[in-house]
């Protein structure tokens, strides 16, 4: 399950917009989103041209895309502090 509250957020502080990164995704808009919303999985190639357009390091890459359980108000508390 994809931690979406964190995704959302290197979204954001990366400054690109959901249609550029769909683009280079190779998704549609619509196709991102529903991956960032946890409808459908992403791809392995996905996770990683993710990792490189937003920088995220490991720790990051695994606590968004790999982590069993996601709990939103904890991750919600740690980007607050």
């Amino acid at each position: 399950m994809t931690n979406s509250v964190l995704l959302n957020y290197k979204i954001k502080v990366s400054g690109y917009r959901l249609g550029f990164l769909a683009e280079k995704l190779g998704l549609s808009r619509a196709g991102l989103y529903n991956k960032i919303n946890n409808k459908t999985e992403f791809l392995a190639s996905e996770i990683q041209a993710l990792s490189d357009l937003l920088n995220l390091d490991p720790s990051d890459r695994q606590e968004i895309f790999f982590d069993e359980k996601v709990d939103d108000l904890d991750t919600i508390k740690k980007l607050s502090c």
